[in-house]
């Protein structure tokens, strides 16, 4: 009798062990599981776990030739054209009205977008690398840097197009949320009517050393049309890219202590000071002037005699054009 006492007790044991086992091993699978990649990333936190509230999310654009059409750029509120190495151009869009699901090609970032970027509050950068030495400068920058290494489910390699010409980025996988309000408002801008006076004008060209970006007017369509180097640009849906308003800012490029593999010297565009400008909105012209006092400072656009100008409703293009 002792014996099957014993017997039974020591399966009664084995029993709860087994159980005990069980139920470790589905919490440990429950706490490990890191799914195929093909659920998104939570947007409420950054890459380093803590939340972020960016008002816009900034995203680094190819602009060579087998870049285009690029994807999802008109849909950004703001888009800025500016010069990088061997003369060419590079596109920095800016979301927050309005995030489309894909964006890219997605390239590497400049020291001309540090200086730019702090105009707004903490934006958040989405790029696909830049040079090690500019990194540290990336990294103290009043801005939540989101790159591949950062986020590596957020980004995707298109096949139809060769590296480095077909990286993309999936907004809803990183830690940004669209705002819904448009980023020219975090510049201190406002949509409302055009300035009195003004000179009619069909189209304008901005040329770079091996680059030139053209504007022109579309009363059927009531956009600046955009065309870069000759051919006109296109959503990746075929439609015409165009803009509402569009701001020729004159400024400072000079060289800076970067450069590329090839040895180009890496421009840089100086965007704290004041110059001439030209608004292009309602198919005319507007001589104005430009001012921004400090980096942390918004940059305001004004007539000769003061007055601020006001844009178009609609996507805002702004060129930096050497002067």
């Amino acid at each position: 009798m002792s014996v099957a006492r014993s017997k039974a007790s020591s399966r009664s044991k084995t029993s709860v062990a087994a159980l005990l086992t069980a139920l470790l091993l589905v919490l440990l699978a429950a706490g490990c599981t890191s799914g195929d990649g093909s659920e998104p990333e939570s947007r409420s936190s950054s890459p380093s776990g803590t939340a972020t509230d960016a008002k816009v999310l900034a995203v680094k654009i190819d602009n060579v030739a087998p870049a285009r059409p690029q994807t999802g750029l008109e849909r950004a509120d703001i888009v800025y054209v500016e010069q990088v190495e061997a003369g060419l151009s590079r596109l920095l869009a800016v979301y927050s009205s309005d995030v489309p699901p894909v964006i890219g090609p997605v390239r590497s970032a400049r020291e001309t977008d540090l200086e730019l970027l702090r105009q707004f509050d903490r934006p958040v950068l989405a790029f696909s690398g830049a040079q090690s030495r500019l990194l540290p400068a990336i990294e103290r920058a009043p801005l939540d840097a989101v790159p591949p290494s950062a986020a590596p489910r957020a980004y995707f390699r298109g096949a139809e197009r060769p590296a480095p010409h077909n990286l993309y980025l999936r907004p809803e996988r990183i830690p940004y949320t669209a705002s819904g309000t448009e980023a020219v408002e975090a510049l201190g801008l406002r949509f409302g009517p055009a300035p009195p006076g003004g000179s009619a004008e069909d189209s304008r060209t901005v040329r770079f050393p091996a680059a030139r970006t053209t504007f022109t007017w579309s009363a059927e369509r009531e956009r600046w049309l955009v065309s870069m180097d000759g051919s006109p640009a296109r959503t990746s849906e075929g439609e015409p890219l165009g803009a509402a308003t569009v701001i020729v800012q004159d400024v400072t490029v000079r060289p800076s202590a970067f450069g590329d593999r090839s040895g180009n010297n890496t421009p840089f565009t100086e965007t704290v000071g004041s110059g001439t400008a030209h608004v292009l909105r309602d198919g005319k012209a507007y001589e104005a002037r430009w001012a921004r006092t400090a980096a942390d400072a918004d940059t305001r656009f004004s007539t000769p005699d003061g007055e601020r100008i006001d844009l178009a409703e609609g996507p805002l293009w702004i060129v930096y054009a050497a002067r």
